[in-house]
């Protein structure tokens, strides 16, 4: 047994065992008295794109020569199957009086309704009478919590008004007034809504599942509870730290990744706490001396965990090259949470198992051959009948027939890869909303009984440099156009006017954001036609239809960055670990792979069994991330299971130990991290389940298809060259 240096030494002593896990206790006491919890700097109104995107430029420029335009509307629509009465309508314009007269926080301006006839008034009712919309418009600054609140008091005064909360009244009511808020603010309220509401089940149900997968696969309720210690104590020393982070203003986090970061600390960190324990029990059945085992299991498995966290890192790291805001800000949080907890399972388990021992695994405990024979014989028993070796199927079926396994894992992998052709993308955020919740039931009200268009218009502006230039009618008379309002002139350029273009099809729709370049290249051949030689520099489009242009266009920008940032950086990190350039380059590959087929399968499920029209857009770089890195982290602790045999066996019987060996810690920890992303999958919001979903599949196809078979069958196949230009 190799001398004991280092953390093996620390973590294992007698003494130091105890003052690991007292620096622990001690950190988390002092850092979650001294700092500010995460939970508390948590925002969700940062802009997703830089200052210097098209649609960005154009909002500044609305909101300094056009008045209120760079506020943001909440769209109330009120409707009553068989029409709005008389009584309705001027109830609606008390509403109106009161927030003229009683404004409620951030509110910025309300239509003088109450100052109009009830004759006026009709004249913007739908065609049937049944439905009106209202808009109320609310400064731009306000987050989502903070519009919450005053939609709240709105529908507070509403219900005093009409004598019951038009709110609250089910969309299908025959008979009674039923009122929704849509709108860019109706969507952002109902998703802090969602993300409110999704943040505590998704915590408990993580820890539910980990905690029964563990209980089941181990049968130690002792055990169960060491991972899940250690992923909490790592939470309480990462929750402060990233608040202290962001309330200084050097990170922004956001609801929506601080979800995924509890889900990913869950499964990467119960992933690597599994790598040392699984070899911790190994060595106990042929070791006595449980301190001396620690030390070896944690001597033959840190670096392969702390490589298997270096390559999560350097994955989340990459992300700061992304020009998308929620991409980018991904990176920081993220990779200090994987450290942190990559920290934990090297000192904190450790520490936990050296106090714990043997009983750690109880009522399971492992022990080695004299030992056992000697309880029994303190017991009266019969010595036990002890097997030579385990059953190694798997291995022993790659060694025999590699070729036949590589070939039939590509076409298994690589005819799941084929069905990401079909696959169809959206960037509509209100998509993404459970078809129940107000801002889509208002939406659907203003397509059905108006123009879907006047959800969020778009804002074309252009500088016309003084000269007769007829804009609206041209671009009114585009197809898909269905009104263009007055020209507006800018506040202080009067030569820049502004028309609100509303459009006959869902502006959030993918068709709707493809044609803010058509639109753009039309004001630009007007201003063209009189005389503007850089046009391109005098037209200017804003609103949200302009703005999830600009997303998928960064986007696609940013994977085209980001997915050769990370294999390279990730390729650099598996030289270096195996000094091999033949055996990073079929890793690589190999898990690439994994990611297209995972991508194929989940567009099988999402599409067939959740119904979904299309995926989000965002889902290929966050999927790429999550499953190249974690299912890179499989590849290298059996490889270096192997590694490690190759020295004093031949390839063959180190490939077919290496797979027995990780066998079951692998699988184990696969099935952990592929449920612990599936939880993500019950959640409302279509971005996190469809996250989930793929993530899971990549995790489950990594876990049984690419660590078990098609790694091993190619090492095998490659012989000597799998080592090439170094040696194991």
């Amino acid at each position: 047994m190799k001398k004991d240096i280092g953390i093996e030494k620390w973590v294992a002593g007698p003494i130091t065992r105890w003052v690991t896990l007292l620096v622990w206790i001690v950190a988390v006491g002092l850092l979650s008295t001294l700092l500010p919890s995460i939970n508390k700097e948590v925002v969700n109104n940062v802009p997703p794109l830089g200052d210097f995107k098209p649609s960005m430029q154009a909002g500044v420029l609305a909101a300094n020569e056009f008045s209120n335009a760079d506020d943001i509307p909440a769209l109330i629509v009120w409707q009553r199957q068989g029409g709005l009465t008389d009584a309705d309508l001027q109830k609606i314009q008390a509403l109106m009086k009161t927030l003229t007269t009683n404004p409620v926080q951030y509110q910025t301006f309300v239509p003088p309704l109450h100052q109009t006839s009830l004759q006026a008034l009709k004249t913007k009712l739908s065609e049937d009478g049944s439905a009106m919309v209202t808009p109320l418009l609310f400064n731009k600054q306000a987050d989502g919590v903070q519009l919450e609140e005053s939609m709240t008091k709105v529908k507070e005064e509403a219900a005093v008004l009409f004598g019951l909360d038009p709110f609250y009244v089910a969309i299908d009511s025959p008979n009674n007034l039923h009122a929704r808020v849509t709108g860019p603010v109706g969507i952002q309220v109902d998703a802090v809504g969602l993300f409110g509401k999704a943040d505590k089940p998704l915590l408990i149900g993580t820890v539910l599942l980990v905690l029964v997968l563990l209980l089941l696969i181990y049968r130690s309720p002792i055990l169960a509870l060491i991972p899940l210690v250690a992923v909490g104590f790592a939470y309480l020393v990462i929750s402060p730290i990233l608040g202290w982070m962001a309330h200084e203003g050097w990170i922004t986090v956001e609801s929506q990744g601080k979800n995924i970061m509890s889900v990913l600390l869950f499964g990467a960190g119960t992933d690597y706490c599994l790598f040392l324990i699984s070899r911790f029990r190994q060595l106990l059945k042929i070791e006595s001396d449980k301190g001396k085992a620690l030390r070896e299991a944690l001597s033959g498995s840190s670096g392969a965990i702390a490589m298997s966290g270096f390559t999560v890192v350097l994955a989340l790291i990459a992300l700061l090259a992304a020009e998308y805001g929620p991409y980018q800000r991904f990176a920081a949080p993220f990779s200090i949470a994987i450290l942190i907890m990559g920290l934990a399972s090297l000192t904190l388990v450790p520490a936990m198992l050296a106090i714990l021992g043997r009983a750690a695994f109880w009522p399971f405990v492992p022990r080695t051959t004299a030992m056992q024979v000697d309880r029994a014989k303190l017991k009266g028993r019969s010595a036990p009948i002890l097997s030579v070796s385990s059953r190694n199927r798997v291995g022993s079926l790659v060694v025999r027939r590699p070729w036949l396994i590589m070939i039939t894992a590509i076409i298994i992998l690589g005819g799941l890869a084929l069905f990401t052709t079909q696959i169809q993308f959206t960037y509509d955020r209100l998509s993404s909303f459970p078809k129940d919740m107000a801002s889509r039931e208002g939406f659907a009200v203003i397509g059905e009984q108006f123009s879907s268009g006047e959800l969020a218009p778009v804002k074309v502006m252009v500088d016309t440099y003084g000269k007769e230039l007829d804009v609206g009618n041209t671009i009114a008379s585009l197809p898909y156009v269905k009104h263009v309002s007055e020209p507006q002139t800018g506040k202080s350029n009067s030569e820049i006017l502004a028309y609100d273009v509303q459009l006959n099809m869902n502006p959030y729709s993918t068709e709707a954001m493809d044609l803010i370049p058509e639109i753009r290249q039309v004001a630009e051949k007007a201003l063209l036609q009189i005389g503007v030689s850089d046009a391109a520099d005098h037209v200017w489009i804003s609103g949200q239809t302009a703005e999830q242009y600009d997303t998928k266009v960064t986007g696609e920008r940013d994977m085209r960055i980001i997915f050769p940032i990370i294999i390279g950086l990730i390729s650099l990190l598996l030289f270096a670990y195996l000094r091999s350039l033949i055996a990073t380059v079929y890793l690589i590959l190999t898990v690439i792979l994994s990611y297209l087929s995972a991508l194929g399968l989940g567009w099988l499920v999402i599409h067939y069994i959740f119904g979904a029209d299309a995926i989000q857009g965002g889902i290929l770089l966050y999927t790429f991330v999550f499953i190249v890195a974690l299912g890179e982290d499989y590849n290298i602790f059996m490889i270096s299971s192997i590694w490690q045999k190759i020295k004093h066996m031949s390839l063959k019987h180190a490939i077919q130990e290496g797979v027995r060996e990780t066998g079951v810690v692998i699988t184990s920890a696969g099935l952990i991290l592929a449920g612990t992303f599936a939880v993500l999958a019950t959640m409302p919001v279509q971005l996190l389940m469809q996250v989930g979903v793929i993530v899971a599949i990549g995790v489950l196809l990594d876990t049984f298809i690419v660590r078990p078979f098609l790694v091993p069958a190619i090492t095998l196949l490659l012989g000597k060259w799998a080592f090439w230009p170094g040696r194991p």
